[in-house]
């Protein structure tokens, strides 16, 4: 099942995504609302009427995120190795998840542009990543329990300002800045990825190939990213956890391989589908 969240006539509703088009969820007053709601019944049940896709214009799968986007850092080894060759982070690969967020405000949709600001930024990078969305709220959850706590899956660019996650030591802001979030362009179920999540993982910039990996290689797995950050750390419904990215990213070339305005970047994850969205410079 593919759910998606989209405008039509003015109007943002949430929809079953199949190959005929979207079926209507109206019991369903937003992606939170399904989430907190959701049982196979009320989807079946809903009504077989159709809207073509090309009539709607799609919205992130959760638009306004509650909380701030849940990420892990180098959790994948050759992209742990590939930024040791930077500024950005030690040559270390992590023995503990690294955790940090990107603002929910910085959250787009398929097709919608990831914009910068020149004077702000001359380092623009892409990540792409499969991010998981938890379903019900919990707490010190052990890891054979961690497929009970998914609702399913969904992608995500973790965009990025190289320069400023440079300059800050940090990389809160250099993740944040408006229209860093891609998200989309569905969400699927988790009872069409069951665990362990095998899929591959791309990305490319105007056609070109630049990461081509498979989630097998996380270094931190989904059982155990979701049982560690809910130690004393309450997980709720809707809470996106964006698993880490794997190499290929621009500033990892050499000379790097940066983003220009009307660079278009597909984020690609086997099962989910294909995120495309286009740099514009302002």
């Amino acid at each position: 099942m593919k759910f998606i969240t989209y405008k039509y006539n003015d109007k943002e509703s949430v929809g079953l995504l199949t190959i005929q088009g979207i079926i209507p969820l109206t019991q369903f007053n937003s992606m939170f609302d399904l989430i907190e709601n959701f049982s196979m019944d009320a989807v079946n049940e809903a009504p077989t009427h159709y809207i073509p896709l090309k009539e709607v214009k799609l919205l992130a799968p959760i638009p306004h995120p509650r909380r701030n986007i849940l990420c892990l850092g180098k959790n994948y080894e050759d992209h742990a190795k590939e930024l040791g060759a930077t500024k950005i982070s030690d040559k270390f690969v992590p023995e503990d998840p690294i955790y940090f967020t990107k603002s929910a405000d910085a959250v787009i949709a398929h097709g919608d542009d990831i914009k910068f600001y020149s004077v702000v930024t001359k380092q623009v990078d892409y990540e792409v990543e499969l991010a998981i969305v938890i379903g019900k709220e919990g707490i010190n959850i052990k890891p054979e329990e961690a497929e009970d706590y998914i609702f399913g899956y969904t992608i995500i660019n973790d965009v990025s300002a190289r320069d400023l996650q440079v300059r800050h030591k940090q990389w809160f802001k250099a993740k944040s800045l408006d229209t860093f979030c891609p998200m989309g362009p569905c969400l699927v179920h988790k009872s069409h990825l069951p665990l362990p999540v095998r899929l591959d993982i791309k990305s490319f910039v105007n056609g070109e190939l630049r990461q081509n990996s498979n989630t097998n290689k996380l270094i931190f797995d989904i059982p155990y990213i979701i049982s560690d950050l809910s130690q004393g750390f309450t997980l709720k419904p809707g809470d996106v956890i964006s698993t880490g990215t794997p190499s290929g990213v621009g500033f990892g070339f050499n000379p790097p391989k940066l983003l220009s305005d009307g660079d278009v970047i597909e984020c690609y994850v086997e099962k989910i589908g294909s995120l495309v969205n286009k740099v514009k410079a302002i």
